[in-house]
């Protein structure tokens, strides 16, 4: 039984911003999403301890070439999108067992963790990042399906934002446990993936003992189907999120770049580079609630392309010749303002147009299209670079990304909240 329930729903403007009721108090945020919170913090701890490392252990203790290395980084942010569909739709066809769609694929990611110790090729590299994302493919959508049945329309940012704030202090600790784990041990590398491995298995206890798995939401009178799945995109609303989300998605350098891409114009030393995630992680803990409110109250879709304006002005700055000691910090900082602003509010914005019944496969369409949209963009970002360099690349990035931002402020979606 959930404490807060998305079907006292409130009316919501066209920009996604919702207004309660006259006399209503604000709802609390659910226990669910605090314990889908603490779940996601254990396990980022671990995934970002190996994602810390990933990129200079790829380039530079593997060798591989900056292509090489996209295409990795592209499965490894973008082989979830293949089973996203999948893990939603068994979620709700299964009559709302998000919990134990979500638990399969924590499991899953945290077997893959100690084969990194066995893989030191390209292939086998490849292999385990596509086990280990194909289990963050299938128990994304159930969460946020949960997080967004657990609260009431107009907390609906807030308590995503809240679960970010959460997610994300994992994030924090992560790197700063793999940074210690690196200059204490003698086989640094094998040392990050093997604690990883231990820290992975706690989050999937944490979320069999503390996550309620009673049903969420409401089950449908007919049971889903993939064909009533795929055709939620004939909801305008939803349609328009989907394709924003895509479009915005192919201009989205991801992380790996940014840091590498850093590391190069101020000569960070290897030691240091597992520190840098720190500082979008700092910023997008801090931000994420009150960014989360804020598009509670001025709308969703404002905050979520304002977002993306943050992520271009980092980019700019990481094409001028500035090379002073705030230039990290700055860009850091835009960094995670730009997820802050965009990873819950966008799932938030989502979520008002889906039907409790497929509000985990609603998820998962959007889910999807940003997923495979930000796969493409690592593979041209690594292949651009390859061929004309680092500053072309980003250079067409930045052109691209105000480009879609641009289109996505003209397809503005109208919100409804949908029971």
């Amino acid at each position: 039984m959930y404490v807060a329930d998305s079907r006292a729903s409130t009316p919501a403007s066209a920009d996604g911003a919702v207004r309660p009721l006259a006399g209503r108090r604000r709802a609390a945020i659910a226990p669910t999403v605090l314990a889908l919170g603490t779940v996601s913090l254990v396990t980022d701890v671990s995934s970002e301890m190996v994602t810390a490392v990933l990129p200079l252990y790829l380039v530079s203790g593997l060798g591989l070439s900056p292509l090489g290395f996209g295409l990795l980084d592209g499965v490894y942010n973008g082989f979830s999108a293949v089973v996203r569909l999948v893990g939603g739709h068994l979620a709700d066809r299964g009559g709302g067992r998000h919990k134990w769609v979500a638990g399969f694929g924590y499991g899953l990611s945290a077997v893959c963790k100690p084969l990194l110790l066995v893989a030191h090729s390209l292939t086998p590299i490849g292999l385990v990042l596509a086990a280990d994302r194909t289990g963050k493919g299938l128990r994304t959508a159930p969460r946020d399906a949960l997080i967004s049945l657990s609260s009431t329309a107009e907390s609906r940012g807030r308590a995503f934002g809240v679960h970010r704030a959460m997610d994300t202090a994992g994030a924090l600790l992560g790197p700063l446990v793999a940074f210690v784990i690196l200059r204490a041990a003698v086989d640094g590398y094998d040392a990050v993936f093997t604690v990883s491995s231990c820290v992975a298995v706690l989050g999937v206890l944490v979320l069999v003992l503390f996550v309620p798995g009673g049903r969420g939401g409401a089950v449908a009178a007919e049971r889903p189907t993939v064909r009533g799945a795929v055709g939620l995109l004939r909801r305008r609303g939803l349609r328009r999120v989907a394709v924003c989300a895509l479009l915005l998605g192919l201009a989205t350098v991801s992380d790996s770049f940014v840091y590498l891409l850093l590391q190069r114009r101020l000569g960070v030393p290897d030691r240091w580079f597992a520190l840098l995630p720190l500082g979008t992680a700092a910023a997008f803990l801090l931000l994420a609630v009150p960014l989360g409110r804020l598009a509670d109250r001025v709308g969703r879709w404002t905050v979520f392309v304002a977002g993306h304006g943050a992520l271009l002005l980092g980019y700019a700055l990481l094409l001028t010749g500035w090379h002073g000691p705030a230039l990290p910090y700055a860009v850091l900082a835009l960094h995670g303002a730009f997820y802050a602003a965009t990873d819950g509010v966008l799932m938030a914005a989502a979520s008002d147009g889906v039907p409790e019944a497929l509000r985990s496969s609603g998820l998962a369409l959007v889910q999807t299209g940003q997923a495979l949209a930000r796969f493409a963009c690592s593979l041209l970002f690594g292949a651009a670079w390859t061929v004309w360099g680092d500053r072309a690349a980003l250079v067409g990035a930045a052109v691209a990304l105000a480009a879609c931002a641009v289109l996505s402020l003209t397809l503005r979606p109208k919100a409804t909240v949908t029971a």
